[in-house]
C-alpha cells in the first residue's frame, strides 16, 4: 500500500493545515489509524508530533494536553473520533476523559474501530516479504510494481526506498521515498537490503 500526495493534499485541506486533535499548526504528520489498512483519506488523521507521539506512547501522555479532546472528539471524521475516543480512554483515570467519553457520540462501526486497539504486549515486528526483521532506517528494494494511489506514479519493481521508518501501530507498513515522494508500503512487497 501507498499513500499518495494527493491524499496527503486532501488531508491538509480537511484539517486546515494543522492538528486534528490539538490544533497545532507545527511539525505536523499523516497517522494511519490503525488498524486499518486503508490508504483512503477516511483512515488517516493529520496529527502534530507531541500527539502522534504520546498517541504512540500513552504511557507518557501529558492529561493536560489531551484537554483538547474536548473539542476534538466532535469532529466528523471518524479516524479523529476513532483517535479521541482511544486517547479519553487511556486517560480515563484522570476522571474527566470518563464524562467526555460518556457525552462523545460514535456510529456503531467507529466505537468497533475504536476498541480494536493493538496488544499492549511489546513493540511491533515488521518482517520483509522473506520475513526479515526490519528496523528504523534500513533500506529495501520493492519486489514489484505498485501503483501510487491518486497519482500517476508507479512504484517500480527494483526501486530502493532508503531510510524507512517503522509504523508503530501497524506491523504491515513502513514509510520512505520513492522518487522523492513519501509513501506508505506494505511490508509484503519489500525486500531489506
Amino acid at each position: 500500500m501507498i499513500v499518495s500526495m494527493s491524499v496527503e493534499r486532501e488531508l491538509a485541506k480537511r484539517s486546515g493545515n494543522s492538528c486534528e486533535l490539538c490544533g497545532s499548526e507545527e511539525d505536523l504528520r499523516l497517522h494511519l489509524v490503525a488498524p486499518r489498512k486503508d490508504e483512503e483519506l477516511n483512515c488517516v488523521a493529520h496529527l502534530c508530533g507531541p500527539c502522534e507521539s504520546q498517541i504512540k506512547e500513552p504511557n507518557t501522555a501529558d492529561a493536560n494536553h489531551w484537554r483538547c479532546l474536548n473539542d476534538s472528539m466532535w469532529s466528523e471524521h471518524a479516524p479523529v473520533k476513532v483517535l479521541a475516543w482511544r486517547m479519553l480512554d487511556e486517560l480515563r483515570n484522570e476522571g474527566w476523559p470518563s464524562d467526555l467519553i460518556d457525552m462523545m457520540y460514535l456510529e456503531e462501526e467507529e466505537l468497533e474501530w475504536a476498541k480494536e486497539i493493538l496488544p499492549k504486549g511489546g513493540a511491533l515486528i515488521h518482517k520483509d516479504s522473506n520475513g526479515v526483521r526490519l528496523s528504523h532506517g534500513d533500506s529495501v528494494i520493492l519486489i514489484k510494481d505498485l501503483q501510487v494511489k491518486g497519482s500517476s506514479l508507479v512504484a517500480k519493481r527494483g526501486a530502493a526506498v532508503r531510510n524507512i521508518r517503522l509504523d508503530p501501530d501497524n506491523e504491515t507498513y513502513i514509510e520512505g521515498k520513492v522518487e522523492g515522494q513519501l509513501v506508505v508500503i506494505i511490508t509484503d512487497y519489500v525486500k531489506k537490503i
